[in-house]
C-alpha cells in the first residue's frame, strides 16, 4: 500500500505547486491597472515670445583717435579736476591726451620762416614793378619827344632807334615785373597754407573730446607711440549717453519675420538676475551674418536706462513679445499628440476620420492667420473618444484651443500609465528608504468623465 501512497502525496504536491504559481501569477497580474494620465482644460492667458540672447550697447559711441604720430605725455583732467581714466566724464573740448609735439612745432616755426620771406620777396618784387613802371614814363617821354621830332637834322636816325626801343623795352620790364609780384604774392599764399597746415598738424597732438560724455574705454597709456598711417589708432572710446542703451540682439532667420518696430521686448541681465528690464525694437538691421551655416539678423532694442543700473556690453537674454491672447482656453500640447491604441478607442468612434498631425511646437503667431486642426480624446467609459477642435496660438507648452464642446475643467488624456500595487505600497510604506531622484507618480483617474 506504500507506494500508492507516495504516488498520492507527489500528485498533491504538483497539484499546490501549480496552484501557488498559478494564485501568484494571478496576483501579480491583479497587481496592475492601466490609467490615463490627464490634464485639465484650463483658462488663462498665453504668450508667444521669441527668445534670443544680445549685448547691450550705448546708443551713441564715438571713437577717439589721433591724426598725428608721436608718444603720449600727459592725460587731460575731466571736469572734476581728476586724470582722464576709465569712466571720466568728460565735456566737449576737453582735453583727454597731448602727444609729443616738438618735431611739429619745428615744422611750425619753419614755416613761419618760409612765410616772412616770401613776404618779402612779395614786398621786393612790388617796389621792383614801382621802379619800372618809373622808367616805363621816362621812356615814353623821350619817345613821345622823339617822335615829334621825327628822324632830322635835329634827331639822328640812331637815336630815334634808340628812343623807340627803350620805350619798348620799358614796357615789357613792367609786364616782367607784374608777374614777379604775382608769383611772389602766390608763393606767399602757399607758404601762408603751409603754416596753416604745420599749425594744424600740432593742434592735433592735443586730443580733445569732440562731444559730451562718458569715457568708457582708455587705449593708451603715458610713454606710448601711437602711429597715424593708413589706419587711425584709436584712443579713447566716448559714450554720449548712457541714460538710453541699446540691445544688439541676434535672431535667428526663422523668427525674424515675427520681429517688428516698435514691439515689445523684456530682457535680463546676469548683473541682476532678480531684475527684467523693458525696451522696444528699433530697426532689424539687413546686413546679416552667417556662422556655421546659421544665418542671423541684428535687431536693435532702445532701453531706458535713467537709474544707471545697466552697463555697456553686458549679455542680455531677451524676449520678444511676438503675439499674445487672452483668457482663453488652454490645453497641454501633449495632449494634442497623444494617438491612442485601436482598442481603446469607443466601437462607434472607430471609423472618424484620421486625428490632424500637430507639430511639437506648433507655429502659433499674430491674429489673420488661418486656423488650424486639432484632435483631443477624453475618458468614455472604459474607452476613449476624441473631440475636434480648432487651434490657436502656440507657445510650445500649451495651445489656445476651442470648439468640439470643450470647456474648463474638463479633462483631456495625455497618455496611459500602469502603476503597480507594490509600487504604490512602497511609496506608501513610511519605513521604506527614500529616493529623491525618483519621480512622484502621477495621480490617477477611475471615475468617468
Amino acid at each position: 500500500m506504500r507506494p500508492p501512497l507516495k504516488a498520492s502525496l507527489t500528485t498533491v504536491a504538483i497539484l499546490l505547486i501549480v496552484a501557488g504559481w498559478g494564485v501568484w501569477q494571478w496576483r501579480a497580474h491583479a497587481g496592475h491597472k492601466s490609467a490615463f494620465r490627464e490634464a485639465v482644460v484650463k483658462r488663462g492667458d498665453l504668450f508667444l515670445t521669441i527668445t534670443a540672447t544680445g549685448t547691450l550697447e550705448p546708443q551713441e559711441v564715438v571713437d577717439v583717435g589721433a591724426q598725428v604720430a608721436g608718444q603720449i605725455n600727459v592725460f587731460g583732467k575731466d571736469k572734476n579736476g581728476k586724470t582722464i581714466d576709465y569712466g571720466s566724464v568728460v565735456e566737449e573740448g576737453t582735453v583727454l591726451a597731448k602727444i609729443d609735439d616738438s618735431l611739429y612745432t619745428a615744422d611750425v616755426d619753419l614755416a613761419k620762416a618760409q612765410l616772412d620771406q616770401d613776404k618779402a620777396g612779395e614786398v621786393r618784387a612790388a617796389a621792383d614793378l614801382e621802379q619800372m613802371k618809373a622808367k616805363l614814363t621816362q621812356a615814353e617821354a623821350d619817345w613821345n619827344r622823339a617822335q615829334k621830332l621825327g628822324p632830322s637834322e635835329a634827331l639822328a636816325p640812331t637815336a630815334y632807334d634808340s628812343y623807340k626801343a627803350n620805350y619798348e623795352i620799358a614796357k615789357a620790364n613792367v609786364d616782367l615785373d607784374e608777374a614777379a609780384l604775382l608769383q611772389a604774392r602766390a608763393t606767399s599764399v602757399q607758404a601762408k597754407a603751409t603754416l596753416d597746415r604745420s599749425q594744424r598738424t600740432l593742434d592735433y597732438c592735443t586730443i580733445t573730446s569732440p562731444v559730451q560724455g562718458v569715457i568708457i574705454d582708455r587705449r593708451v597709456t603715458i610713454g606710448e607711440t601711437v602711429v597715424s598711417s593708413f589706419n587711425t589708432p584709436s584712443l579713447f572710446l566716448i559714450a554720449k549717453d548712457l541714460r538710453r542703451m541699446q540691445v544688439w540682439v541676434s535672431v535667428n532667420e526663422a523668427d525674424v519675420g515675427n520681429i517688428r518696430p516698435g514691439q515689445q521686448v523684456s530682457f535680463t541681465v546676469d548683473a541682476f538676475p532678480n531684475r527684467t528690464f523693458q525696451g522696444k525694437v528699433g530697426k532689424v538691421r539687413l546686413n546679416a551674418t552667417m556662422t556655421q551655416n546659421v544665418v542671423t539678423y541684428t535687431v536693435e532694442v532702445d532701453t531706458d536706462n535713467s537709474d544707471g543700473l545697466l552697463l555697456p556690453y553686458l549679455t542680455a537674454n531677451a524676449q520678444f513679445l511676438s503675439a499674445e491672447r487672452h483668457n482663453v482656453l488652454l490645453v497641454p500640447n501633449g495632449a494634442l499628440r497623444w494617438k491612442p491604441p485601436p482598442d481603446l478607442i469607443a466601437q462607434e468612434f472607430h471609423d472618424a476620420p484620421p486625428a490632424p498631425k500637430v507639430a511639437d511646437h506648433a507655429p502659433g503667431g499674430p491674429s489673420g492667420e488661418p486656423p488650424r486642426a486639432g484632435r483631443l480624446w477624453v475618458e468614455d467609459g472604459d474607452f476613449v473618444k476624441p473631440i475636434d477642435v480648432s487651434l490657436g496660438l502656440s507657445d510650445g507648452i500649451e495651445t489656445e484651443v476651442e470648439g468640439g464642446g470643450l470647456s474648463e475643467s474638463n479633462h483631456v488624456i495625455l497618455g496611459i500609465q500602469i502603476a503597480s500595487d507594490l509600487a504604490e505600497a512602497e511609496s506608501e510604506n513610511p519605513f521604506a528608504p527614500k529616493n529623491p531622484w525618483r519621480p512622484k507618480p502621477a495621480p490617477k483617474r477611475t471615475n468617468s468623465p
